[in-house]
Protein backbone atom coordinates (compact mmCIF):
# COMPACT_ATOMS: atom_id res chain seq x y z
CA UNK A 1 0.00 0.00 0.00
CA UNK A 2 2.82 2.42 0.88
CA UNK A 3 4.64 1.67 -2.38
CA UNK A 4 1.44 2.36 -4.30
CA UNK A 5 0.95 5.72 -2.53
CA UNK A 6 4.58 6.65 -3.13
CA UNK A 7 4.24 5.81 -6.81
CA UNK A 8 1.07 7.95 -7.05
CA UNK A 9 2.89 10.83 -5.35
CA UNK A 10 5.77 10.61 -7.85
CA UNK A 11 3.32 10.57 -10.76
CA UNK A 12 1.47 13.63 -9.41
CA UNK A 13 4.71 15.54 -8.76
CA UNK A 14 5.97 14.60 -12.23
CA UNK A 15 2.76 15.80 -13.89
CA UNK A 16 2.86 19.07 -11.94
CA UNK A 17 6.48 19.59 -13.01
CA UNK A 18 5.55 19.03 -16.66
CA UNK A 19 2.60 21.43 -16.45
CA UNK A 20 4.65 24.16 -14.75
CA UNK A 21 7.65 23.75 -17.07
CA UNK A 22 5.45 24.02 -20.17
CA UNK A 23 4.09 27.41 -19.14
CA UNK A 24 6.14 29.85 -21.24
CA UNK A 25 6.98 33.17 -19.67
CA UNK A 26 9.15 36.17 -20.28
CA UNK A 27 12.72 36.09 -19.02
CA UNK A 28 14.13 39.29 -17.54
CA UNK A 29 16.72 41.06 -19.67
CA UNK A 30 20.05 41.37 -17.88
CA UNK A 31 21.20 44.75 -19.19
CA UNK A 32 24.89 44.93 -19.92
CA UNK A 33 25.20 41.11 -20.09
CA UNK A 34 22.56 39.74 -22.47
CA UNK A 35 23.30 39.91 -26.19
CA UNK A 36 20.86 40.73 -28.97
CA UNK A 37 19.77 37.61 -30.84
CA UNK A 38 19.83 39.51 -34.15
CA UNK A 39 22.89 41.79 -34.11
CA UNK A 40 24.83 40.27 -31.16
CA UNK A 41 25.34 43.69 -29.50
CA UNK A 42 25.01 43.96 -25.73
CA UNK A 43 21.58 45.03 -24.54
CA UNK A 44 22.26 48.10 -22.43
CA UNK A 45 19.52 50.73 -22.87
CA UNK A 46 16.39 49.90 -20.87
CA UNK A 47 14.24 52.05 -23.20
CA UNK A 48 14.82 49.91 -26.28
CA UNK A 49 15.18 46.20 -25.42
CA UNK A 50 12.73 43.54 -26.52
CA UNK A 51 11.92 39.87 -26.28
CA UNK A 52 10.13 37.14 -28.18
CA UNK A 53 8.96 34.04 -26.27
CA UNK A 54 7.81 30.94 -28.15
CA UNK A 55 4.93 28.79 -26.96
CA UNK A 56 7.56 26.19 -26.03
CA UNK A 57 9.18 28.75 -23.67
CA UNK A 58 12.31 29.72 -25.64
CA UNK A 59 13.11 33.42 -25.10
CA UNK A 60 15.00 35.54 -27.64
CA UNK A 61 16.24 38.94 -26.47
CA UNK A 62 16.93 42.05 -28.56
CA UNK A 63 18.60 45.43 -28.05
CA UNK A 64 16.04 47.36 -30.12
CA UNK A 65 12.64 47.04 -31.79
CA UNK A 66 14.46 47.21 -35.13
CA UNK A 67 16.34 43.99 -34.35
CA UNK A 68 13.23 42.27 -33.00
CA UNK A 69 11.19 43.03 -36.14
CA UNK A 70 14.06 42.16 -38.49
CA UNK A 71 14.54 38.85 -36.64
CA UNK A 72 10.83 38.09 -36.95
CA UNK A 73 10.87 38.93 -40.66
CA UNK A 74 13.87 36.69 -41.30
CA UNK A 75 13.31 33.76 -38.93
CA UNK A 76 9.72 33.51 -37.73
CA UNK A 77 7.54 31.91 -40.37
CA UNK A 78 4.51 31.41 -38.15
CA UNK A 79 3.71 34.03 -35.50
CA UNK A 80 1.09 31.70 -34.01
CA UNK A 81 4.03 29.77 -32.49
CA UNK A 82 4.89 32.83 -30.38
CA UNK A 83 3.50 33.33 -26.90
CA UNK A 84 4.84 36.86 -26.37
CA UNK A 85 6.27 39.73 -28.40
CA UNK A 86 7.49 42.30 -25.87
CA UNK A 87 9.35 45.59 -25.92
CA UNK A 88 10.83 48.03 -23.46
CA UNK A 89 9.55 51.55 -23.88
CA UNK A 90 10.92 55.07 -23.78
CA UNK A 91 8.38 56.12 -21.14
CA UNK A 92 8.61 52.96 -18.95
CA UNK A 93 12.28 51.85 -19.17
CA UNK A 94 13.13 48.31 -18.12
CA UNK A 95 9.51 47.12 -18.24
CA UNK A 96 8.64 44.57 -20.94
CA UNK A 97 5.28 45.42 -22.53
CA UNK A 98 3.20 43.67 -25.17
CA UNK A 99 4.48 45.12 -28.45
CA UNK A 100 1.01 45.23 -30.00
CA UNK A 101 -0.13 47.60 -27.24
CA UNK A 102 2.63 50.16 -27.84
CA UNK A 103 2.99 53.24 -30.02
CA UNK A 104 6.19 53.71 -32.05
CA UNK A 105 7.57 57.17 -32.83
CA UNK A 106 9.94 57.33 -35.77
CA UNK A 107 11.73 60.68 -35.52
CA UNK A 108 15.14 61.64 -36.88
CA UNK A 109 15.48 63.90 -33.84
CA UNK A 110 15.33 60.94 -31.46
CA UNK A 111 18.08 58.36 -32.00
CA UNK A 112 17.67 54.66 -31.26
CA UNK A 113 20.36 51.95 -30.86
CA UNK A 114 20.20 50.66 -34.45
CA UNK A 115 19.95 54.03 -36.16
CA UNK A 116 16.37 53.77 -37.42
CA UNK A 117 15.18 56.50 -35.02
CA UNK A 118 12.47 54.21 -33.69
CA UNK A 119 11.23 54.80 -30.14
CA UNK A 120 8.58 52.60 -28.51
CA UNK A 121 6.07 54.06 -26.03
CA UNK A 122 3.60 52.46 -23.66
CA UNK A 123 1.47 55.60 -23.61
CA UNK A 124 0.27 57.14 -26.87
CA UNK A 125 0.02 60.51 -25.10
CA UNK A 126 3.78 60.43 -24.39
CA UNK A 127 4.55 59.49 -28.00
CA UNK A 128 2.34 62.34 -29.23
CA UNK A 129 3.97 64.82 -26.84
CA UNK A 130 7.46 63.90 -28.08
CA UNK A 131 6.25 63.88 -31.68
CA UNK A 132 5.11 67.49 -31.21
CA UNK A 133 8.54 68.39 -29.80
CA UNK A 134 10.64 66.41 -32.30
CA UNK A 135 8.47 65.79 -35.39
CA UNK A 136 8.15 62.29 -36.84
CA UNK A 137 5.53 59.63 -37.48
CA UNK A 138 3.67 57.49 -34.96
CA UNK A 139 2.89 53.86 -35.82
CA UNK A 140 0.93 51.15 -34.07
CA UNK A 141 2.32 47.58 -34.17
CA UNK A 142 0.56 46.56 -37.41
CA UNK A 143 1.58 49.78 -39.18
CA UNK A 144 5.16 49.34 -37.98
CA UNK A 145 5.30 45.79 -39.36
CA UNK A 146 3.97 47.03 -42.72
CA UNK A 147 6.53 49.86 -42.74
CA UNK A 148 9.34 47.34 -42.22
CA UNK A 149 7.96 45.11 -44.96
CA UNK A 150 8.11 48.04 -47.43
CA UNK A 151 11.77 48.75 -46.67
Amino acid sequence: MIKNQTLKMYVIVGLLFIIVSCNPESKPIIYGEDKCEFCRMSIVDQRFGGEIVTKKGKAYKFDAVECLVNYMDERIEDESKLKFILTNTYDHPGELINASECAYLKSENMPSPMGMFLNPFKELTEATKLQNENTGTIFNWKELRKDFAKN
